[in-house]
């Protein structure tokens, strides 16, 4: 078993002289990048690919990219499941003094259902996140510490928890890996199994430099990356988040001004001109020919009409434009993380050009130098899996959820014209 030198740091490994030391032997080295907080050292993608990560892979944590018609992908989960968030309870303990909401979450793969609450979503999303550093862990919805028990900050909380399970559960890597399925299946009233799992995850030694060592990537001929080839598909893919990252905060601005608007605005419009109209009907009571009763009638119909239509302006965000700003914000998550999934990358191919100019001046062996290219290519791989797993689910989710956002409109304006024509055969009688 391999030993870490600091927490999540590097592993120990072989010593490794600075560049620029002792004999002129040294210097030869690759050089280390300085910026210790560079996302490419803090990752241990610099210490992996340098050679310095050595650990004992156990079988559990392998895992594989294979190449798929698209390219690079992560080989898929064979056991799919799915978990559903339901029931938010609020719950006390220290007989009373302290509440919190519990969350019902049922995996379709044990049916056994456990409660979490948030705190034990975040600790998960933290262990993740340090773990994996080329997939993006989908981010949590916002905690929020004011007013937590509100029952539309509970009910918007579970859907944007409900989507981000949906995304861990559909990625193949982290459906699969060890603290989740702790999270998921280990019972609400077993306390010492709960610490037991979360000390094993915490103790997990397959992090940082080490996790690159459990990827195991294609081989053989035709398998090999080409690296000018990755760099233009990694930049593609740097001006594609830059570009969706921007329309998204664009669509979010416009859905949410949108919504403000037939909340208050388009509700208060229609309710005035039903006024109005409730007013010109006051009016012709005033008359009290009996001819013009049905008439009077009519337009007061007429009146409600328009003051129910304001309501269903009201009511609509829920149901259309509510849905698609909750998977804006759980995109906008992923989102803001392949910066740093895409700099480890960048940072492996720097090494590469390096090694390859040292080699030149024949200041490095060709073997090391091909070391170097091979570990740099084990992340190539992953990262371009996780690129195209991406894509994958973004398709998935975007279809479905403008399916939902067109039928959900059609369906409102289906209510008015209904309400429309209720009013209109008031007058048949007339």
């Amino acid at each position: 078993e391999l030993s870490l030198g600091s927490r999540g740091g590097h592993p120990a490994g072989p010593p490794h002289p600075a560049g620029g030391g002792g004999s002129a032997k040294s210097s030869a080295t690759v050089s280390r990048n300085l910026n210790r907080f560079s996302t490419f050292v803090k990752s241990g993608g610099e210490a992996f690919v340098l050679g310095e990560a050595s650990g004992f892979v156990k079988d559990g944590d392998k895992l594989c990219v294979v190449l798929g018609p698209r390219g690079p992908e992560w080989q898929e989960n064979p056991y799919p499941f799915q978990c559903s968030i339901e029931d938010p309870t609020k719950q006390t303990k220290f007989k009373g003094m302290k509440s919190y909401i519990a969350y019902k979450l049922v995996p379709s793969h044990t049916g056994q259902q456990v409660h979490r609450r948030y705190k034990h979503f975040d600790w998960l999303y933290g262990r993740l996140a340090e773990k994996f550093p080329v997939i993006s862990v989908p981010h949590l919805p916002e905690k929020q510490a004011t007013g937590r028990f509100e029952e539309d900050f509970i009910s918007k909380r579970r859907k944007g928890l409900a989507w981000w399970m949906d995304h861990m559960c559909s990625h193949p890597v982290l459906a699969q890996c060890d603290a989740f399925q702790h999270f998921l299946t280990c019972p609400s009233t077993d306390e010492k199994a709960w610490k037991q799992g979360k000390r094993k995850a915490e103790k997990d030694e397959m992090v940082g430099a080490n996790f690159f060592l459990t990827i195991s990537v294609p081989t053989g001929p035709g398998a090999s990356l080409d690296l000018q080839e990755v760099e233009s598909q990694v930049d593609g893919f740097k001006a594609f988040t830059k570009k969706m990252d921007e329309s998204a905060l664009q669509l979010n601005h416009t859905a949410n001004e949108f919504a403000r608007k037939q909340v208050t605005g388009f509700k208060k419009e229609y309710q005035k001109v039903g006024h109005s109209f409730k007013c010109l009907s006051q009016a012709f009571e005033l008359d009290q020919q009996a001819f013009s009763a049905g008439l009077n009638q009519a337009i007061a119909f007429t009146a409600e009409a328009y003051d129910a239509i304001g309501d269903l302006f009201a009511d609509q965000p829920r149901q259309d434009l509510d849905p698609v700003m909750d998977l804006l914000a759980l995109y906008q998550g992923h989102l803001a993380n392949f910066p740093d999934i895409i700099h480890v990358q960048k940072g492996a191919l720097t090494k590469v050009k390096e090694s390859k100019r040292h080699v030149e001046e024949g200041k490095m062996e060709l073997q090391k130098a091909e070391g170097i290219q091979e570990r740099c290519n084990i992340i190539s791989f992953a990262t371009l899996a996780e690129i195209n797993h991406f894509h994958k689910i973004r398709v998935r989710d975007f279809k479905s959820q403008m399916q939902h956002f067109l039928q959900q409109q059609i369906l409102f304006f289906q209510k008015v014209t209904q309400k429309l024509e209720e009013a209109l055969h008031k007058y048949d009688s007339v």
